[in-house]
């Protein structure tokens, strides 16, 4: 009996994997907002430890890259920006969505001008141009958009996201349904 248990052990973590995704998804999709503070609290977690071990290390642990102040500095920074984040979430959710955004945003924009522009200086080298250039303008427009209304277009992100991990826990959950029949 515990040999057959263990051995289905991969086929329950999968599934389990797949239930913890489905939950994220559905909350991203429901609580767009709750769910994208929870990313940026998380990340401020990862900043804040990553920063404590990175000098423990330094110190304690003889990971030295060769440059000591420079590890020194960048732990040191990052301990201060996941203290700022803790201290702060809201502060920190709205900086982090916004100029997340903004790349986005700026990025969209400049390949849409990029796909415009080429396509014009070698227009002869194209039987249509026309999906090519309302490709370049749709481009454009989505940046214009992102950066009109950031905070907003950071949750559609998120929902999206969510969306994505919905999708995926479908297929973590046939690949544990495949692992349990062939008693894994």
């Amino acid at each position: 009996m515990a040999e057959t248990s263990r051995s289905r052990l991969p086929s329950i973590l999968t599934g389990l994997r797949a239930l913890v995704m489905l939950l994220a998804g559905l909350y991203a999709l429901i609580f767009p907002e709750a769910a994208l503070a929870v990313l940026v609290i998380a990340a401020g977690i990862l900043f804040l430890v990553d920063g404590v071990l990175g000098l423990w290390a330094i110190t304690f642990g003889g990971a030295k890259t060769g440059n000591f102040w420079f590890d020194v500095v960048r732990n040191v920074l990052s301990i201060l920006a996941g203290i700022l984040i803790l201290i702060s979430p809201f502060l920190a959710t709205l900086l982090t969505a916004t100029v997340l955004v903004y790349i986005i945003a700026l990025q969209a924009i400049l390949v849409g001008a990029m796909e415009i522009y080429v396509i014009i200086r070698e227009r002869e080298l194209y039987a249509r141009i026309w999906p090519v250039l309302l490709s370049g303008v749709l481009y454009i427009l989505f940046g214009i958009l992102l950066l009109l209304w950031p905070f907003y277009s950071a949750l559609v992100f998120v929902m999206v996201g969510g969306v994505l991990m919905i999708v995926f826990s479908i297929g973590l959950f046939a690949l544990a349904w495949r692992l349990w029949q062939k008693g894994f």
